[in-house]
């Protein structure tokens, strides 16, 4: 069931900022437990074509995001705006290479929580 309280700003912001720091974990293990604190185990997580539910899936799906974008690529992510409804944190995305001025990608999550305040789903759209 999911809750109709909304998410405080100061929780909002704390879910966004250890999401972001998930994609840019660099260790496994610490990876893996990043997600499990995230998300709820039955969660999914949309983007484009691809659906990924369940620890092992969202787990394959940001190691190879990071290792595309983060190791290989060189690229960090930002959030860039955080606003909240009832059950529901979405935010704005950026990602971009340090000390370099242009942003290679943006777009937006939509996070709905669950009661525990984990991640139950994430439709992530790439705006560009």
């Amino acid at each position: 069931m999911i809750s109709n309280q909304e998410p405080g700003l100061l929780q909002a912001e704390q879910i966004v900022e250890n999401y972001i720091a998930m994609w840019h974990e660099t260790e496994p293990g610490a990876r893996r437990r990043r997600i499990r604190a995230l998300w709820v185990p039955e969660a999914t997580h949309y983007v484009r074509t691809l659906v990924c539910t369940g620890y092992d899936a969202l787990e394959t799906r940001v190691t190879t995001s990071h290792q595309k974008n983060v190791w290989d690529g060189g690229y960090r992510f930002r959030s860039t705006g955080i606003w909240t409804l009832r059950n529901a944190v979405t935010f704005n995305w950026e990602m971009f290479r340090p000390g370099d001025k242009a942003v290679e990608s943006s777009g937006f999550d939509i996070l709905v929580l669950a009661d525990d305040g984990r991640i139950l789903s994430d439709y992530q759209f790439v705006v560009s």
